[in-house]
């Protein structure tokens, strides 16, 4: 059976989708392509905290409580307070200011990393990250009756890495015809069809940039959350990277580099990589033990958690890249 094949640049990452055959009275596959590709236009320029004309932007900008809001947009504000929600407030969306403080305030798609090793060495302790008492995000809410954000003014909302799983959730929601698709949208991965094959995962080591786990799976998420790809050195010869613990809003030095999970949804694997590479690994673990997934501790040792535990037996030809912003 055939499947196309599209790639393309978008959200600072790289998206590809494979899409199989359409059942009767859908659009081709090239056309389900094309559609998913102007939704993946249209939710960047919605949802980019860099281009200061996106509604995400308009939003943190707007001083008042209420402010009109489109559907989509509802849609991401939805989706990240359900993470921070799952995530018992580690995956927090409103560290606008704090992670422009650590030095992301302008995209960094295209610029080198710093050597995540050097970073290591130079961090004096690791610590595990912690919700913010004042657990912000909750005020944050979603009027859809009448078609608004409320928040107070001034709290900012950042999307982040969950706009990606989300963006690849709803891509999939339009797939649901078709034999069977991936949908990658930066490494956050979406599978599924009619009658979807099994897939492999080619999981990369943060440290070492190999791919040596594969993760087999026939329909549902799968996402990578890890230090390597968004780290910098600051003017003061500092490191920075962008996942921040939200309870001193600097970057989380935990003992994990990397973690890849599972998950009904990618939004939900999302979550659950980054909840988990926050918390350490021993929250870490307990995160993954429900749906599965590994931990690549700073020691560059990986560890196998819930169905994962067991390695796989079958290595299957040309895996998808399982990367955060990686091209498949």
């Amino acid at each position: 059976m055939t499947e196309h094949d599209v790639s393309f640049e978008a959200m600072g990452s790289h998206v590809r989708l494979l899409i199989g055959e359409p059942g009767p009275g859908a659009p081709s596959a090239s056309e389900a392509a094309e559609r998913a590709r102007r939704f993946v236009a249209a939710f960047e320029a919605a949802l980019s905290r860099f281009d200061p004309a996106s509604e995400l932007s308009a939003l943190n900008r707007d001083p008042r409580e209420r402010i009109p809001a489109s559907s989509l947009f509802r849609q991401a504000v939805r989706a990240g307070l359900w993470a921070a929600e799952l995530s018992g407030g580690l995956v927090d969306p409103t560290l606008v200011d704090q992670i422009e403080r650590a030095g992301y305030a302008t995209s960094r798609a295209g610029v080198r990393p710093a050597p995540l090793r050097s970073a290591l060495a130079a961090v004096p302790g690791r610590r595990a990250a912690a919700p913010d008492p004042a657990a912000r995000w909750r005020r944050f809410s979603v009027d859809d009756e009448r078609g608004e954000i409320v928040r107070p003014p001034g709290l900012r909302f950042d999307s982040g890495g969950i706009g990606k799983g989300l963006a690849a959730d709803l891509i999939a929601a339009s797939l649901g015809d078709y034999s069977r698709f991936v949908v990658d949208c930066g490494g956050d991965i979406r599978v599924g069809g009619r009658d979807p094959s099994p897939r492999t995962v080619a999981v990369e080591h943060p440290l070492s940039g190999n791919r040596p786990y594969v993760v087999s799976l026939r329909s549902g998420g799968i996402a990578t959350s890890g230090l390597n790809v968004r780290i910098w050195r600051r003017e003061d010869g500092t490191f920075a990277h962008h996942l921040l613990d939200p309870s001193t809003g600097r970057p989380a030095w935990t003992g994990l580099v990397g973690v890849t999970a599972l998950g009904a949804s990618t939004l939900e694997a999302e979550t659950l990589s980054k909840a988990a590479l926050l918390a350490g690994p021993e929250r870490g673990r307990e995160l993954l033990a429900a749906r599965g997934g590994l931990l690549v501790h700073d020691s560059g040792r990986v560890e196998l958690c819930g169905r994962l535990a067991a390695p796989p037996r079958v290595r299957l030809p040309r895996p998808i890249a399982a990367r955060e912003g990686a091209p498949a």
